[in-house]
């Protein structure tokens, strides 16, 4: 049970806390929806209908929606493989995934132009067959997926490691099948980590910048993101669609942080429920 401040000191550190968190997450949170919202509703409309809006929303949520399957089907399968067997290179592979992690956004997405831009035979073979990846949406996923692809990883790898593989174990030797011992013992022990993997993995995927930056071109209707976007307008001196684009990144990701919440509450309410049948149906020596 959480123990109640009662000390003055104690006080002073919760108040410290609440100001501090104010200060640096909830004010400039709030600032961008009152810019966004400076000019009235009308502009606001107007800012969302635009094409190069409509466009940086659509691709911002493209990059999102294909990065975070293709990494939850990864870091699960990561995961899998370092917690459950015991080969030469283990730690190694675990370590390659922290790379993502320690490279710059921008030198990911370069070397990225340098293999799949027209310089290369990769990108003149590419083109030649008409697919393009550079200055393209292609490219803004695959460099999405990239620095994305450590967050569901990292987040399984010590969950499942404290888990041990006892029940998964139990489940086979009981006549389950894999897909039946995943689904029903894997998924259950490991969801709550799934799940904040997936939120980490989504907020970068929407708010990434410099990888994107480099392998797109900055077309405008065609290769702007919205963290792109909002840097173009600004630099245009277009501040009020600018901030109209910044509160949309703002609004995806409290929709997030707000699904999260939600799935945790209703588990709680789940697992409080359980509690209660058992104490209202005891078992009987």
């Amino acid at each position: 049970m959480t123990r109640k401040p009662r000390h003055l000191d104690q006080w002073v550190l919760v108040v410290l806390g609440i100001v501090v968190a104010g200060v640096l997450l909830v004010a400039p949170l709030v600032l961008i929806f009152v810019e966004a919202l400076s000019g009235g509703w009308s502009l606001l409309v107007i800012n969302l209908q635009r094409d190069y809006m409509r466009s940086a929303i659509l691709l911002t949520l493209v990059a999102a929606g294909l990065s975070v399957p293709v990494n939850v089907v990864f870091g699960i399968l990561l995961a899998w493989c370092v917690t459950r067997f015991r080969f030469r290179g283990r730690t190694l592979l675990a370590n390659l995934v922290n790379i993502p992690y320690a490279m710059s956004p921008v030198v990911a997405g370069l070397c990225y132009v340098v293999v799949y831009g027209l310089e290369s035979a990769t990108g003149r073979w590419l083109d030649a067959h008409g697919v393009r990846v550079v200055f393209a949406w292609p490219g803004i996923v695959l460099v999405t997926i990239f620095v994305t692809s450590p967050y569901v990883a990292r987040a399984l790898i010590p969950l499942m490691e404290s888990k041990g593989p006892d029940e998964e174990e139990a489940a086979l030797t009981l006549g389950a099948r894999g897909w039946d011992m995943f689904r029903r013992v894997t998924l259950p022990n490991i969801k709550w980590g799934l799940v904040y993997g997936v939120v980490l993995t989504n907020a970068r995927a929407v708010g990434e910048f410099g990888a994107v930056a480099a392998v797109s071109g900055a077309i405008m209707n065609q290769t702007l993101t919205l963290p792109l976007l909002v840097e173009q307008l600004n630099n245009d001196y277009k501040t009020a669609a600018a901030f109209t684009a910044a509160a949309m990144l703002a609004l995806i990701a409290l929709i997030t942080l707000m699904l999260k919440t939600l799935l945790e509450w209703h588990q709680q309410r789940l697992e409080e429920m359980a509690l209660g049948a058992a104490d209202d149906h005891p078992t009987r020596p």
